[in-house]
């Protein structure tokens, strides 16, 4: 009997955790398929890092540092501290030792001309994280945003004004720098087109989903695909459950609620994407032309979130009328 082909549209930390619950529940024949945004990327030190593409990689391959959610388990920090030593910029930026070869292997076949897809097959050779692993484009695209400093306006790179300024310069814009000449990775307009269920994990509306979405042909791909969409609401009780979406949305004027998340999709059959939209119990959502369910969407746990996905999954054929 053939199985289900899940295709997940994701971010970092929240994206990997809700794809180690849908592998969970997922049967034997099953294919799940990670779209994964790639706009976080940036280049340091002369290395390509992809924090959402590694966090999902050593998530579902048992290599995650836990705690924190991000970075390697067991990491050490010896580099860190030698380049420090020398004042060697940027400061801000960690990179451990045992993620450093990560990175060094990527830059690598880069630089010999593998495309960015390709690269990600061959560290997941490693990994086997039971998901096959994409990233939304080959293409280079980095999320800049926008701030006011006291010395003037200008743009940070997402992760400077995430990491080094902990998302506390109030942002006025997010740019997608290289997004409009961009085009899906190598396997993922075929994944979508191929897919039976989609979803967008509960992850960062703007940064996250948004920039995947803002790939010229994804967004179209997954309207004219005859899969239900089915998102999970990254918002619990009108906060982020992880991250920084409370200071994303404001800034394109989206409220910071399960509604707004909702709406901001908006329903395939008005010219979004989505079929039906998950909301965490307690949290009403109006959203006009979407199949609205409440459950828990706390990932507390491995169950926790086993849960989430299964009832994303229920969602979905309920959903499949609409699609």
């Amino acid at each position: 009997m053939p199985g289900v082909h899940v295709v997940v549209l994701a971010g970092g930390v929240g994206g990997a955790r809700f794809l180690s619950g849908l592998r969970a529940v997922a049967g034997p024949q099953d294919q799940i398929t990670a779209v994964i945004n790639t706009g976080d990327d940036l280049t340091l030190h002369g290395l390509r890092i992809c924090p959402d593409l590694d966090t999902v990689m050593y998530t579902l391959g048992e290599g995650i540092d836990t705690e924190r959610g991000w970075g390697r388990a067991g990491e050490t920090w010896t580099v860190k501290a030698e380049l420090a030593a020398y004042d060697a910029e940027p400061g801000w930026f960690g990179l451990g030792d045992r993620d450093l070869a990560t990175h060094l292997v990527r830059t690598r076949m880069l630089d010999a001309g593998f495309a960015l897809s390709a690269v990600t097959a061959a560290l997941c050779r490693r990994w086997q994280p039971g998901v096959d692993l994409l990233p939304m484009s080959d293409q280079r695209v980095e999320t800049h945003v926008v701030v006011d400093t006291p010395e003037g306006t200008r743009a940070l790179h997402f992760q400077e004004w995430w990491v080094r300024h902990r998302a506390e310069l109030p942002a006025r814009e997010f740019v997608q720098v290289g997004v409009a000449d961009a085009r899906p990775a190598a396997g993922v307009l075929e994944a979508i087109a191929g897919a039976d269920v989609l979803l967008l994990a509960p992850s960062n509306p703007v940064v996250s989903i948004g920039t995947i979405l803002g790939v010229p042909g994804l967004r179209a791909a997954l309207r004219d695909s005859p899969a239900p969409v089915v998102g999970l609401s990254p918002i619990v009780g009108g906060a982020p459950v992880r991250g920084m979406a409370d200071k994303c949305l404001p800034a394109i004027g989206v409220p910071t609620s399960a509604e707004g998340g909702g709406r901001h999709y908006g329903a395939r059959r008005e010219g979004g994407v989505l079929n039906g939209w998950l909301v965490h119990t307690g949290d009403g959502a109006d959203v006009p032309g979407v199949r609205v369910q409440a459950v828990p969407l706390l990932m507390a746990d491995a169950a926790a979130t086993a849960a989430m996905a299964a009832a994303a999954l229920v969602l979905a054929e309920d959903c499949r009328s609409d699609a």
